[in-house]
């Protein structure tokens, strides 16, 4: 498991591999899967986190994209599944419908795709039950900022809105080969859509997208498209603050109150 890496990292994949089995048990661990829950590891690489999984998880899936990745895994690991698939495309209705519940994501994600690989599980909370992520620490952060806080932001809203985002601890920069020039840290995202607001996602997502955009200016002006060209007012004199000030609840009563007085959002892409 702490071997040298049996083929070059690719720059082009973001690929950082892990080798301190403490820090490997340790993320392993945040998984709070019962033991015959489905874990899916995102991006396997070398498979450090694999061997782990795979000891203690009955029900397990791999995805990964780089050939060398697969043919390795499917060398060293035989009996474990790994399927060559791009995540970002992948069908997590189809792989939770395969596997008869909800999945356990976990992956020690390249820093490149981490807001993209947040979307996607987003996305596909239905049948998400949670993940456990590595990331790069400031964006962790973000995940958890509070309002009024230069961390504070899209990812921030939306994640604690859908997401109830935890963050977990740091990860050191010499436990990966290669090094990163980042701290990087763990996060736990449990998703209950039965808790979750009855705003639309993508809708709330194109909301706080144009609000943040521009987010020096206040509300009447980031929000124009439906202040301004639409002469609306917005409610509890939110149009004089600013993108930060608002509480991700905050947000919610925003959307549907545009929702109830706006005309049909064409303008905010």
């Amino acid at each position: 498991m702490t071997q040298r890496a049996p083929f070059r990292p690719k720059q082009s994949l973001g690929q950082n591999f892990m080798h301190d089995p403490n820090m490997i048990r340790k993320i392993v661990g945040a998984l709070t899967a019962p033991p015959d829950a489905h874990v899916v590891e995102v991006g396997p690489g070398t498979g450090a986190l694999t061997e782990v999984l795979h000891d203690r998880y009955n029900t397990f899936t791999a995805l990964e994209i780089d050939q060398r990745a697969v043919a390795y895994l499917n060398e060293h690991l035989p009996n474990v599944d790994v399927r060559e698939t791009d995540a970002l495309e992948a069908n997590w209705a189809a792989l939770a419908e395969e596997k008869g519940g909800p999945l356990y994501v976990i992956s020690n994600t390249p820093y490149y795709l981490t807001s993209q690989i947040l979307f996607v599980l987003l996305d596909a909370r239905a049948v998400v039950h949670e993940a456990v992520l590595t990331m790069q620490k400031e964006v962790a952060e973000r995940l958890v900022a509070t309002p009024r806080t230069k961390a504070y932001g899209i990812l921030s809203v939306l994640m604690q809105l859908y997401a109830n985002p935890e963050y977990l601890f740091s990860v050191s920069r010499h436990v990966f080969t290669p090094q990163p020039n980042v701290t990087s840290a763990a996060v736990r995202c449990t998703y209950n859509t039965s808790e979750e607001p009855s705003v639309d996602v993508d809708w709330m997502r194109k909301l706080v997208r144009s609000a943040f955009n521009q987010r020096r200016k206040m509300l009447r002006n980031s929000l124009s498209p439906w202040s301004k060209d639409q002469d609306l007012t917005l409610p509890n004199d939110w149009g004089r603050r600013r993108a930060e000030a608002l509480r991700p609840q905050e947000y919610v009563e925003l959307a549907e109150y545009l929702d109830a007085h706006a005309a049909p959002r064409t303008s905010t892409e």
